[in-house]
């Protein structure tokens, strides 16, 4: 027992410890700092040979979730964070509402060493979906399904018959554009960052009815329409 508990201790400092070791830059980003890197991520993910799919996926999504910087460390116990924003879509006209701003953790067991830092990509496909980031909280695979991703070219069949989830996840890690598991991982809004940015206290609901006009989220937007034209014809 008391083995068990000191490698639990063990496991929970080095992941403090990693955490630690990142830039603090990169926690507690202000809502224009998340938004201007979550418009570095898409221009990124955009610039990959093989983002067909996901252009077909977020075409007809009802929304989109954008984590710029999402950090797992672990050692036997393992703890993931990251800070990002929604953005609801109307597949039907184009239109893009909100930013509501949200953060990600979780917790994994089992085998495992190591830090690293990704950015993420939610695509939410249906509304349904979409509904479930009206609240304060949602778990990923719990309330709602997710399942990673497709990559690659053709997929418009695919999207229309194979796909099922309500969420698909992408990460963007080291040039390296692939679909990520984020089962058991808990979204929550922050809501000190809603209202900074809003100048006012709105729940996620009234949030994600307001369209898109300011002019800070104008680079994200065109940055996601241009995702979107790389979607198979």
């Amino acid at each position: 027992m008391k083995k068990t508990i000191f490698a639990s201790v063990l496991a929970v400092t080095f992941i403090l410890a990693a955490m630690v070791a990142i830039p603090s830059t990169s926690f507690a980003m202000t809502p224009v700092e998340r938004i201007d890197s979550s418009t570095n991520v898409i221009q990124e993910m955009t610039a990959e040979y093989d983002v067909e799919t996901t252009a077909d996926l977020v075409k007809g999504s009802w929304g989109v979730v954008i984590i710029p910087h999402y950090y797992k460390a672990a050692l036997g116990l393992g703890g993931s964070y990251g800070e990002g924003l929604v953005l609801r879509h109307d597949p039907a006209t184009g239109q893009w509402y909100g930013p509501s701003f949200m953060n990600i953790a979780g917790l994994s067991y089992g085998l495992q060493i190591g830090a690293q830092s990704t950015a993420l990509l939610l695509v939410i496909t249906n509304q349904p979906g979409m509904e479930h980031f009206y609240g304060d909280r949602v778990k990923l695979g719990v309330d709602i399904g997710v399942s990673a991703g497709p990559v690659g070219r053709g997929a418009g069949a695919a999207t229309d018959q194979d796909l099922e989830a309500s969420i698909y996840s992408y990460s963007m890690s080291k040039g390296l554009f692939a679909g990520v598991s984020l089962g058991g991982s808990v979204m929550s809004t922050d809501e000190e960052a809603n209202s900074s940015y809003w100048g006012a206290t709105h729940n996620p609901k009234t949030i994600l009815q307001k369209r898109a006009s300011d002019i800070k989220v104008q680079q994200l937007l065109i940055a996601l329409d241009n995702l979107i034209s790389k979607a198979g014809k």
